[in-house]
């Protein structure tokens, strides 16, 4: 029986061109992108073997990017071995020399190594965090950033928008800000949702909202992102995200807003001693759900 070593990738990637992150026919996908590097390196098909899979803390959708994506892929122990070849280097390292000589340059491995025992990139993880970024007014709008920053001509309030989604925090269901998927559940626990105007830095001026959840639903953050526009643009009173969310069904004014704003910033992840049992919790909890959670909020 093969041994096999269990490697954590962190990962960022710009999400224009991909077709999201899960690999589909005839798409160009991040995990197909990787997926086809992490081929070349192993030799597989030379080889007549199955390339090792990856599995993500966060599925992103088409257009969305990432700046601290986490994955994990099982690489066979003498695979591993040899990735250094002759160069003396660890075998992560040689991984993410070769990964970066044979990947497109719109995705990027920042960080190879074998993960601690129990790792689990996406039933470990404890929380995702995101960032949406609006430019509201002509002098915000770079054009070196059009492809990470929703432009939009309506001046927005964000202090308004602050205050109306800050009862939005807890465990809650989600089905007014989800898209409905066959038997799946829309309870989440929303650790964090505001928004702010930053005075200084690379997003000074733009409104910046920043959501944090245990996991989120297909939609659910671009879904939130669109009630806030909506007060924020004086369309909708302050209470209405919390209506919403109190009614638990859609409505067609909540706006699905486009996904370049949207980036994935940050993976959480337990102390290494307890990484096996929240993955076994997490697992647990999936299996009696007996449904296929998405824990991206991308979509």
């Amino acid at each position: 029986m093969n041994e096999f070593i269990r490697v954590r990738l962190d990962l960022a990637y710009d999400g224009t061109d991909f077709a999201g992150w899960a690999r589909q026919p005839g798409l160009r996908t991040v995990e197909g992108a990787l997926d086809d590097g992490l081929a070349r390196i192993l030799r597989s098909e030379q080889l007549g073997r199955a390339t090792p899979r990856f599995t993500v803390a966060g599925r992103t959708d088409s257009g969305v990017h990432a700046r601290g994506q986490v994955a994990h892929v099982d690489i066979e122990a003498d695979d591993w071995a040899r990735l250094p070849g002759r160069s003396g280097r660890a075998p992560g390292e040689a991984l993410v020399s070769r990964l970066t000589g044979v990947l497109p340059g719109d995705v990027v491995v920042r960080r190879a190594a074998p993960a601690p025992v129990g790792f689990d990139a996406r039933f470990s993880a404890l929380r995702r965090r995101y960032t949406y970024r609006i430019a509201d007014a002509p002098e915000l709008r770079d054009p070196l950033r059009r492809r990470h920053v929703l432009w939009t001509r309506k001046p927005l309030d964000v202090a308004a928008m602050d205050a109306a989604v800050r009862p939005l925090t807890g465990v809650r269901d989600f089905a007014s800000y989800c898209k409905p998927r066959p038997g799946a559940t829309t309870i989440r626990e929303l650790q964090r949702i505001a928004w702010e105007r930053p005075v200084d830095g690379p997003d000074a001026g733009l409104a910046v909202g920043h959501v944090v959840a245990d996991a989120f639903c297909h939609n659910m953050v671009r879904a939130l992102v669109g009630a806030s526009m909506g007060v924020g643009e004086g369309r909708r009173p302050v209470t209405w995200p919390a209506d919403l969310l109190a009614s638990r069904r859609r409505d067609a004014g909540v706006f699905v807003v486009p996904p370049e704003g949207l980036c994935l910033e940050e993976i959480t992840f337990p102390p290494d001693a307890e990484l096996a049992a929240r993955a076994d919790a997490v697992r647990a909890k999936r299996m009696d759900e007996d449904v296929w959670e998405e824990t991206s909020a991308a979509t």
